[in-house]
């Protein structure tokens, strides 16, 4: 396969920072250098999700999420196609879903919980990123996010800390850890390491020829 992009997969348990670091990068490179994918865009919808022992829907665990999708999205980018998905917003009431387009380019960031995990996917990316922060640090930024975009209630994020997140944590994300090129620690901050990853995309992924841009 002709491989015409950088394919970079960003790892991390829920609260860890992977969005939010994936963002700050994009931002810190030129206009068009960057196509940001979301694996929560390949979720299958609610009705389609397992349940636990009691009867609350897990959308923790590999199955809730078409992997196999992702891949062959990835490899289309790759391969200088565009991809049209709608975004996820089932976990967001009265929110509409909008249709968005992925675009080739010179780097694809790629970000999620299982994207180690599936090796499909994994096998994919010419570099892995895993982005470590501590069990508290992480449910504190889940209770908060999901207060604020998603209206649950403490109660209910610490059922899905307890029951769904730490358990997918320990199985599906930590086993991969080591298959990482890079650690990005995120207890409190990873503005240091937003450089470093640029530079690195800048000279690696040759972003500059890409683009036909002078200097940054």
């Amino acid at each position: 396969m002709h491989r015409g992009a950088y394919l970079v997969g960003v790892a991390g348990g829920s609260g860890s920072g992977k969005t939010t670091l994936v963002r700050a990068l994009r931002e810190s490179l030129p206009a068009g250098a960057v196509c940001q994918v979301s694996q929560d865009d390949y979720y299958h919808p609610k009705e389609a999700q397992q349940l636990d022992p009691n009867g609350k829907v897990n959308f923790d665990l590999p199955t809730a999420v078409d992997l196999d999708g992702l891949a062959r999205d990835l490899r289309t980018l790759v391969s200088g196609g565009s991809i049209f998905k709608k975004e996820y917003t089932f976990n967001q009431e009265g929110k509409a879903a909008q249709l968005i387009e992925l675009r080739p380019a010179p780097v694809i960031l790629v970000e999620g919980l299982f994207v180690l995990h599936h090796e499909p996917i994994r096998e994919l990316f010419d570099l892995r990123i895993f982005i470590d922060a501590s069990e508290g640090a992480q449910l504190d930024r889940r209770l908060k996010r999901d207060s604020k975009e998603r209206g649950y209630g403490a109660e209910d994020v610490l059922y899905q800390w307890e029951h769904h997140v730490l358990p997918a944590y320990r199985n599906y994300l930590l086993p991969y850890r080591h298959l990482c090129d890079l650690h990005v620690v995120n207890e409190s901050s990873f503005e240091r390491a937003i450089p470093v990853l640029r530079n690195h995309l800048v000279h690696t992924a040759g972003v500059l020829e890409a683009l036909d841009v002078g200097r940054l």
